[in-house]
């Protein structure tokens, strides 16, 4: 039991220090493990706990893929590691999926599929552009998808796609909205739920947080990690070596085999949408035996929610949109039945009362 505290206190401990602060001893890298002096003080604490928990170092990285300077296998090399189409303009500093001009649409694309169960992706970007305040659009998208190299009309990219997706989206659509822009979003998709632009894709979001990276004066970093169905996006856009929360969820089950990329679209407006570096780490964790045994290139891509993303909608009609039972609507279907119950005694009462003074008068 002691051993076992220990571990669960091991992970929390590396999870709020490892990801709170990025690697000071590596320039422009955002690590997803505690620096040097951090990982001492742990290995003395906790000794063989510390073993099991990746600290993000270059053993770990995943060169077939990961996009760094100077972008060999980009391209026309002869070992291709990176496809890039559109408006994509490959430099010796950046990556630009799009220029500051109006209606381009630019992505590059992972040439390899990932098979890695766990993973952490940390991307080094860059937006920005002459436009002023919501004078500018529309953002980049960062995917995981079982399709790659394909156009279209989601930030440059297919819609009804397979895997993941995290919007970086700089342009309000919908003027009822909320949000602070630039805002953040992720979306996990089966191919059934279409992305609507006007809403921002408000209806399929999952979960999402404001982030102010446009025209930054310093380097911006944004990290995905997926790991035993959790998934974390964490961004560092102040210049403070740290790392923000933003985006947490669990219940996300994604298949292995599918493609990473990163893609970007203007319209009316536009930006300069640059990708510097995508860095993926191998995470060293643990899996079950039945979890080991299943085919995880036939997993489809879901989320096991209390309700799904659609559930946030009613129709225009005034009806509900068809979905599982959750949350309130099972609360409502208990109060009804409930009161149902109540009228039908009351009723039942009352009608009992006036025949048995109907008896009372035949005596």
């Amino acid at each position: 039991m002691a051993a076992a505290a220990a571990a669960v206190a091991a992970a929390g401990w590396v999870w709020r220090w490892g990801w709170g602060r990025r690697c000071p001893g590596r320039p422009g890298l955002p690590g997803p493990g505690p620096g040097p002096t951090t990982l001492l003080l742990f290995l003395l604490f906790l000794g063989p706990v510390a073993a099991d928990i990746t600290d993000g170092n270059s053993e770990h990285l995943k060169r077939e893929h990961s996009l760094i300077k100077p972008y060999h296998g980009v391209g026309s090399s002869s070992t291709l590691l990176w496809d890039f189409q559109g408006s994509t303009m490959l430099t010796s500093q950046y990556v630009r999926l799009t220029p500051d001009e109006r209606s381009k649409e630019g992505s590059i694309w992972n040439h390899l599929p990932c098979f890695l169960k766990d993973w952490e992706m940390h991307v080094h970007f860059k937006v920005h552009g002459a436009g002023k305040k919501n004078l500018h659009g529309d953002g980049i998208a960062l995917w995981y998808t079982r399709d790659r190299l394909v156009p279209g009309p989601v930030f440059g990219s297919k819609d009804n796609f397979h895997g993941l997706a995290i919007f970086l989206d700089t342009y309000p659509n919908d003027e009822t909205t909320e949000r602070v822009f630039p805002y953040i979003s992720v979306m996990v998709n089966n191919g059934s739920l279409s992305y609507d632009h006007s809403k921002d894709g408000r209806w399929t979001e999952l979960a999402g947080c404001t982030a102010d990276f446009r025209n930054r004066d310093h380097d911006t970093f944004l990290a995905v990690r997926y790991s035993r169905g959790r998934l974390t996006v964490m961004t560092d856009l102040e210049d403070k070596n740290e790392w923000k929360n933003c985006i947490d969820i669990t219940g996300v089950r994604l298949p292995t085999g599918y493609y990473f990329g990163a893609s970007a679209g203007t319209g009316d407006l536009s930006d300069n949408h640059d990708i510097i570096s995508m860095k993926l780490f191998q995470l060293m964790v643990e899996h079950t035996p039945d979890e080991e045994n299943i085919d995880w290139t036939k997993i489809e891509p879901s989320v096991n929610l209390l309700k799904s993303p659609k559930d946030n909608v009613d129709d225009p009609t005034g009806n509900f949109r068809s979905g599982p039972l959750t949350g309130w609507r099972v609360f409502l279907l208990l109060l009804c039945a409930l009161l149902g119950i109540i009228v039908c005694a009351v009723v039942g009462a009352v009608v009992f009362q006036k025949r048995q003074e109907r008896n009372k008068r035949f005596y």
